[in-house]
């Protein structure tokens, strides 16, 4: 369950990364609210994965599903670029997340 529970986090993290990018530096009050509401929730499904993860694994696990997901997010809705390198990078991240879930105890 905590890994279900983590991966929802890292996904709320895309959201609110998303949506505070459109609220345009806090500017935009909707956005700016949204914002802060998918993030409290991303903390604290993070927060109740740790009590079974540890710590390393958990916010690894979670900035890197954020971090690919803003990538992805930024080249599907924001057209940002798509160099070669920007998904070798990505690719990592990936890895790593994979790797630490394959080698977690839990």
């Amino acid at each position: 369950m905590a890994w279900i529970l983590l991966s929802v986090a890292g996904l709320l993290e895309v959201v609110w990364a998303y949506f505070m990018k459109l609220s345009d530096g806090f500017s935009r009050p909707m956005y700016t609210v949204l914002t802060f509401g998918f993030m409290f929730v991303s903390f604290w499904l993070l927060s109740v994965a740790m009590k079974t993860l540890p710590l390393g694994t958990a916010y690894a696990v979670w900035t890197g599903i954020g971090a690919v997901g803003a990538f992805i997010v930024g080249l599907v809705m924001l057209g940002e670029a798509a160099s070669p390198l920007r998904i070798l990078a990505a690719l990592l991240i990936v890895s790593g997340i994979a790797l630490m879930k394959f080698t977690s105890a839990e």
